[in-house]
Order: structure tokens, then C-alpha cells, then sequence
């Protein structure tokens, strides 16, 4: 145990776990995770990140190759919505430089790079930078290597994380490079012992199924014992489900990763404010329903937010509903 490990651990002591609380594992990537995250700690009793690791844009899509490591991006932002308390280490995890070179780059991004190159992987950056933050819970790569993205959309083949988020027209195939690759053996454990596994909200292809396509998740998804819960984005995502209704969105998930259909779709019923270029995903009960799962719906749209997003304490309320 290094002295660090040492410093920490007096934080992990004071965790409060909810007593009797489910195990939930919620899968996705980017900001709809992290609210996601923020939700479940009202209810959950033990608490799994599985994160996507194909982002290949701003500071990760930098650190990622030039160090050999899964890109930390996402697994940061997590991490910190699993450590919402203010402390000194969630303030320098969260700086981002303006300047010199390393402008772009946040200082929790290149802890874990660092913690990575010192002889853990990701994964064991991940678990010792929680350690310091009080987290309430784990962050686990859905792999231990660094991953590509590679789709099919209209016919033609689109590599990379970014260009699919921008490629226009039908996504019918979504894969990750190398072909060898497996998830991380810690996140497949979580999977077989949750209780709930919530997936989204989140960008469908870049984050969701980016995660779920890794060799062997949607196989422990499926053959889990938890109850699978889908959360529906609020709208649509331009370049990416612009015309999609909820309906849709359940169907191109379990079409393009081989996921089961979801046991419970949840999605927002109240009117908010929607940007200009995308749509209120509506969720009509009926259309849904018809594909085999049970809709729940509440409203859930955070209405201090700038841009839509679901506000942790409703969407936390349904979700308890559900554990």
C-alpha cells in the first residue's frame, strides 16, 4: 500500500452507504452518466460505473495514444459525480489548464494518466484518485485498453468516436477496434451481481452502445440477474438520432449490441424548453409498450439547466421506484 492509499483511506471510512440499498450499475459515458450517477445515490446501496472508452476528441482523444491508456475523460467525470461533496481534490481534478502544454488538459485527467503510467492501469488510477475524492462508488473501464469506434452509416464504413457523433443517415453496424478486445473482468463481475443496471442516458451510439459492443458486456448484461432499466434522452442528438422517438431509440440499442429489451423504459412527459436543430424525444405508450417493455414516465428535466438535461433528484425518484 503506497502512502497515498494510506492518506485516502480514512476518506473511504466515512462513506455512508445507503443501509439495504440495491447494487446498481449504470453503463454509459459523458455527461448523461454522470447524471445518471447522481440519481442512484439516493437509493443504492453499492454503486458501478462502467464506462465507455472510444472517446477519441479533446484531452483523452490525446492522452489515450500517446500513452497506451484508455482515455480517462469520461471515467473523470464519473468519478466525480460519484464525489459531489467540495474538498481541495475534487477542486484540482476539475482545473482544466488554459495555457502552455498543457492547455486543454484537466489536472484529474493527467492524475490518472500518471497514476497509470506508475504501474496501475486505469482501472487501479481510478480506484486509488476515488480513494482521495470520497467516492461513493466505483469507476470500472468497460475495457483495459484503449478502443476505436467503427460504424456503418448509409453504407460507408465511418471510424472514430467523433465523426460517427457527426455522421448523418442510418447506423446499422457499430463495433470496436481491436477485433481482440474484451471488457475489463471487473466490470463483467458487476454486471452478474447487480440488482439494477441503468442504461443512459447518454448519446445512443458514441456512449451507450459504444460501451455495450465491447466483447462480453451485452452478454453479461443479458444473462444478469438485475432488472434493466433504460433512460431515454430528452432529445434528439444531431448527427446522431435527429428524427428518433423513444420507440426507436430502444430498438437501434438492442438492434445494433444485441442487448435484451429493457424490463422498464423511462422517459421524461412534461414540456420543457428544446434548442433549436433538435427534438423532444416524445414517448408514446402505446408504440413502446408494443415492443415488450413497460414505460415509466415523470417529469424529469432539470429547469435550471442551459441545455436540456434530467435533473438527478426526479429521475433518482423514478429509478428508486424501480430498484
Amino acid at each position: 500500500m503506497t502512502g497515498i492509499d494510506l492518506l485516502a483511506e480514512p476518506l473511504l471510512a466515512e462513506l455512508d452507504p445507503v443501509e439495504g440499498g440495491c447494487r446498481v450499475v449504470a453503463v454509459g459515458g459523458g455527461h448523461g452518466l454522470a447524471q445518471a450517477l447522481l440519481a442512484v445515490q439516493a437509493y443504492a446501496g453499492e454503486i458501478t460505473a462502467v464506462v465507455s472508452v472510444a472517446d477519441d476528441g479533446g484531452s483523452s482523444g490525446r492522452l489515450a495514444p500517446a500513452l497506451g491508456i484508455p482515455p480517462p475523460g469520461d471515467c473523470r467525470r464519473a468519478l466525480l459525480a460519484l464525489s459531489p461533496d467540495p474538498s481541495p481534490w475534487r477542486e484540482a481534478v476539475e482545473h482544466r489548464f488554459p495555457l502552455g502544454d498543457v492547455a486543454g488538459h484537466s489536472l484529474g485527467n493527467l492524475m490518472l494518466a500518471g497514476l497509470a503510467a506508475s504501474g496501475r492501469d486505469l482501472e487501479g488510477a481510478l480506484t486509488t484518485l476515488g480513494l482521495l475524492l470520497g467516492a461513493r462508488g466505483r469507476v470500472i473501464p468497460a475495457a483495459p485498453v484503449p478502443l476505436t469506434l467503427r460504424a456503418v452509416v448509409d453504407g460507408v464504413e465511418v471510424i472514430g468516436q467523433v465523426a460517427i457523433a457527426l455522421a448523418r443517415g442510418s447506423l446499422t453496424e457499430l463495433q470496436v477496434l481491436p477485433a481482440g478486445a474484451v471488457a475489463s473482468p471487473s466490470a463483467l463481475e458487476a454486471l452478474a451481481t447487480a440488482d439494477q443496471v441503468v442504461i443512459g442516458p447518454g448519446s445512443l451510439f458514441t456512449s451507450l452502445a459504444a460501451a455495450l459492443v465491447v466483447p462480453g458486456m451485452t452478454e453479461a448484461v443479458n444473462a444478469g440477474r438485475g432488472r434493466l432499466i433504460y433512460v431515454c434522452n430528452l432529445t434528439t442528438q444531431d448527427g446522431e438520432t435527429i428524427g428518433m422517438e423513444a420507440p426507436e431509440h430502444v430498438a437501434a440499442l438492442c438492434r445494433v449490441t444485441g442487448l435484451r429489451l429493457p424490463d422498464v423504459v423511462v422517459a421524461n412527459d412534461a414540456p420543457f424548453p428544446v434548442p433549436r436543430r433538435v427534438e423532444a424525444v416524445m414517448a408514446d405508450r402505446e408504440r413502446v409498450e408494443a415492443l415488450g417493455t413497460r414505460l415509466e414516465t415523470g417529469s424529469l428535466a432539470d429547469p435550471a439547466a442551459d441545455w436540456p438535461q434530467h435533473d438527478p433528484a426526479r429521475l433518482g425518484a423514478v429509478l428508486r421506484r424501480l430498484a
